[in-house]
C-alpha cells in the first residue's frame, strides 16, 4: 500500500479490477482548496489510457511487477519466444502483450519484460535501436538533406519516414517509442 505522494512514472497500480501503469503524474496545490494529484494511467492489458485525479495523501494499492531482461529468440507463428538471460528459461509472449514493440524487434535483440503473477504485462525495448533500411525509393535530383521525408521499410518490416537522401542498405537509429528517425549510423 502506498499513498499518492509515492506515485512516480512507471509504477503499476492495482485498482478498478485491473492493473494500471502511471504514465504521467502532477501534484497540484491550488491557492484555494486541498491539494490533489492528476495522473494519466494506462491499462496494461487493454492499452486503454485514462485521466484520473486523486486527493493528495489517498492510499492506493500498488501491484508487484517483476521486470527482467530477456533475449528475443523467434516468432513461432502465434507467440513471440523470449529467453531469460539469467535462468535460460523460455517464455511465450502474446502479440497483445508485445504491442508496438514487435515492429522494431530483431532476433537476438534485448528487451525488458514486465510480469505480474507469471502473466506478461508488457514488453519494453531500449529507447532506440539500429536497423537497416531494406527498401526506399531513390531521392530525386534537387532533393536536399534538409527537405522532406519519404517512406522506408526496415529489416523488421516496419515502415518509417526518413530524409530524402537516405538509400537502401543504410543503417539508421530509430526511436522505439514513436518510430521516428533519429539519424544515420556509420
Amino acid at each position: 500500500m502506498a499513498t499518492t505522494n509515492d506515485l512516480k512514472n512507471g509504477i503499476v497500480l492495482d485498482m478498478d479490477n485491473g492493473l494500471w501503469q502511471v504514465l504521467e503524474f502532477q501534484h497540484v496545490k491550488p491557492g484555494k482548496g486541498p491539494a490533489f494529484v492528476r495522473t494519466k494511467l494506462k491499462n496494461v492489458t487493454s492499452g486503454k489510457i485514462i485521466d484520473k485525479t486523486f486527493n493528495a495523501g489517498t492510499k492506493v494499492e500498488t501491484a508487484t511487477v517483476d521486470r527482467s531482461d530477456f533475449q528475443y529468440l523467434y516468432n513461432d507463428g502465434t507467440d513471440y519466444i523470449f529467453m531469460d538471460e539469467k535462468s535460460y528459461e523460455q517464455i511465450h509472449v502474446s502479440p497483445q502483450a508485445m504491442g508496438d514493440a514487435a515492429r522494431f524487434l530483431l532476433e537476438n535483440g534485448r528487451a525488458m519484460i514486465a510480469q505480474h503473477d507469471g502473466q506478461v504485462l508488457y514488453v519494453e525495448l531500449p529507447a532506440s535501436v539500429v536497423l537497416e533500411v531494406t527498401h526506399t525509393e531513390p531521392g530525386l535530383q534537387g532533393d536536399r538533406s534538409t527537405g522532406g521525408t519519404k517512406p522506408a521499410t526496415l529489416e523488421t518490416g516496419a515502415e518509417i519516414q526518413v530524409p530524402l537522401f537516405l538509400e537502401s542498405g543504410t543503417k539508421v537509429k530509430v526511436d522505439t517509442r514513436d518510430g521516428s528517425y533519429l539519424g544515420r549510423v556509420s
